[in-house]
């Protein structure tokens, strides 16, 4: 049984993690609107990965005996300067979530939940990926600076990313 407040705090998450969806959908738009197709995948691929993130807090809420809360998501950014400004938010963001991701895992200590603390243990581990991939790919902006055909073999390599569902267990 979950307590009350670890309950909230991951509705709390779950919401979360479908703002992630919603801007890296909205991400994912804006770069097959500039003609950087191989972005756009990149950004969908994300999107995909958070919407499994969501329904995985949304099925174990439910596995615990309560239920989630949807709250009214707010709407993303849908203009950015560069790509690069779209990667350094995207880690940033990220980074928002890993430290949301190791409240909810102190909290699951604290509230002595040691099923909420093993479930949590597999964002903390994907967190560190998450963090880790945008940072490469900032890396590479940087690299690439102005250089059109730099960009242009970035777009190619984003392309090849391919949304791979994770095994089915449970939550």
């Amino acid at each position: 049984m979950l307590t009350k407040k670890l309950c909230s705090a991951l509705n709390k998450q779950l919401n979360n993690e479908i703002y992630s969806a919603y801007l890296y959908l909205s991400m994912s738009s804006y770069a097959g609107s500039i003609g950087l197709k191989g972005c756009a995948n990149w950004f969908m691929v994300q999107y995909q990965e958070e919407m499994v993130h969501a329904m995985k807090f949304f099925n174990f809420i439910n596995s615990r005996g309560e239920h989630t809360e949807l709250a009214a998501i707010a709407a993303p950014p849908t203009e950015f300067k560069s790509l690069l400004e779209m990667f350094e938010q995207t880690l940033a963001h990220e980074q928002f979530i890993t430290a949301s991701i190791d409240e909810l895992t102190d909290l699951s200590l604290v509230e002595k939940d040691h099923a909420s603390h093993i479930f949590l243990q597999w964002f903390v581990t994907e967190q560190i990926e998450e963090e880790e991939n945008d940072r490469d790919i900032i890396g590479k902006l940087k690299l690439i600076g102005d250089n059109g055909q730099g960009l242009l073999m970035l777009d190619n390599e984003l392309a090849a990313r391919v949304f791979v569902p994770p095994p089915a267990t449970a939550p």
